[in-house]
C-alpha cells in the first residue's frame, strides 16, 4: 500500500440486529436471529477495509460494559483498534427487519457527552498514529459535548504530518471540516443543500455546488453521494458522474459507510481517482444486498463494479 488508514469514530455504536414477523404496536414482537456488530462511521469504514484484505486502525472512545463490547467485538473480527476510555457508556442501536414485508426499521440512540478532556485524547490519538501519506478518515456523527469544530482541531493536530484527512459528517461538524479544509469530503444531497442553504433541484445545480466547495479551498476532492441517482465527484480538475447499479435492496445500512471504505482503500492501495471512484460506486450498492448491519463484501463490489458507468464531464 502507498498509504496506510487510520478511521476516528467519535460516535460508535454496538448495532443489534433482528427479524420479527410483523411490526405493531403494543404487542411483543418476538423477535429472531440476533447479530451484533461493532458500528458507527469510522468503525463500519475499518471493517470493510479489513474484509477487503487491507489493514487498518480504528480509534474510537467507549465506555461501560458495551463499550468493552465493542472493543471484544473489532478483535473478534481482527480489526487493530485504539479504545480510549471514557466515564460514559459507549451506545446502542437497534434495527429490525419485518419478515413479512421486508421493511426494515431502524432505532438510534443518542451518544453520551464526552468532556473535553476524553476528545482531545481521541485527537491525540490519531496524531499518534497517523503517519505521513497516511489516510485519516473521521466518518460520523458527533456526540453532545464535542464541539462543532472537532474536525477542523483534528486537521491543526494533523497539519505537519502530511496526512489525507477524510471527513464524512453531517450538519454543523461538517461545516467546521470545510471551513479548515480537507482532503475529501463525501456530502450526500442533503447535507449539500444544508452546506448551501439552497434548493439544489437540478442536477446542475447539485454538481456546479460541489464544485465551488473545490472552488473555494474547502476540499481537494469532493463526492457527492446520490442514492438511485448514483454519485458525482469533482476536484479542481476533472468531474465525474457515475450511474447507481440496480440492485434489490435487503438493508440500507452500511451503504454510505461501504462506499467511503472502498474509496479510501483503493486511493491508499495506488488508484486512480476514477478507478477508485468506480468501485467506491458498486461498493454502495453491494452493501444493499447485505441483511441487517452486514456491509459489502468484496467479491459483489468486483463484480458490480464490472457495470458501473462513469462519464466524465466537461467544465463549464
Amino acid at each position: 500500500m502507498t498509504g496506510g488508514i487510520v478511521t476516528l469514530t467519535m460516535n460508535p455504536a454496538v448495532d443489534v440486529s433482528a427479524v420479527t414477523d410483523m411490526v405493531v404496536p403494543t404487542d411483543k414482537l418476538r423477535c429472531r436471529d440476533p447479530h451484533r456488530d461493532p458500528g458507527g462511521g469510522g468503525i463500519n469504514v475499518a471493517r470493510v477495509i479489513r474484509r477487503f484484505g487491507g489493514t487498518c486502525r480504528a480509534i474510537y472512545p467507549a465506555g461501560g460494559i458495551t463499550g468493552r463490547l465493542l472493543q471484544d467485538l473489532l478483535q473478534r473480527q481482527g480489526i487493530e483498534n485504539t479504545a480510549i476510555d471514557i466515564a460514559a457508556g459507549t451506545r446502542e442501536s437497534f434495527s429490525v427487519t419485518e419478515a413479512r414485508s421486508g421493511a426494515q426499521y431502524r432505532f438510534v440512540l443518542a451518544g453520551e457527552a464526552l468532556g473535553p478532556a476524553e476528545w482531545q485524547a481521541c485527537i491525540d490519538a490519531v496524531a499518534a498514529h497517523a503517519s505521513p501519506h497516511h489516510y485519516v478518515v473521521a466518518s460520523g456523527s458527533l456526540p453532545p459535548g464535542v464541539p462543532d469544530d472537532f474536525h477542523a482541531r483534528l486537521g491543526k493536530a494533523l497539519a505537519d504530518r502530511e496526512v489525507r484527512l477524510v471527513v464524512d459528517s453531517s450538519g454543523p461538524a461538517l461545516d467546521g471540516a470545510l471551513r479548515h479544509g480537507v482532503y475529501l469530503a463525501k456530502p450526500n444531497l442533503q447535507e449539500l443543500r444544508g452546506l448551501t442553504g439552497a434548493p439544489l433541484e437540478r442536477r446542475s445545480d447539485w454538481e456546479d455546488a460541489a464544485g465551488e466547495l473545490v472552488l473555494a479551498g474547502r476540499a481537494e476532492i469532493i463526492v457527492l453521494t446520490l442514492g438511485e441517482e448514483g454519485a458525482f465527484l469533482v476536484t479542481r480538475d476533472l468531474r465525474i458522474r457515475a450511474d447507481a447499479v440496480p440492485v434489490k435492496a435487503v438493508s440500507a445500512v452500511g451503504a454510505g459507510d461501504s462506499f467511503l471504505a472502498v474509496m479510501v482503500w483503493r486511493l491508499a492501495s495506488g488508484d486512480g481517482l476514477e478507478a477508485a471512484f468506480r468501485h467506491a460506486v458498486a461498493a454502495g450498492s453491494a452493501a444493499l444486498l447485505t441483511p441487517g448491519t452486514d456491509l459489502c463484501h468484496r467479491a459483489d463490489t468486483e463484480r458490480l463494479a464490472e457495470q458501473v458507468r462513469t462519464e466524465r464531464i466537461a467544465f463549464n
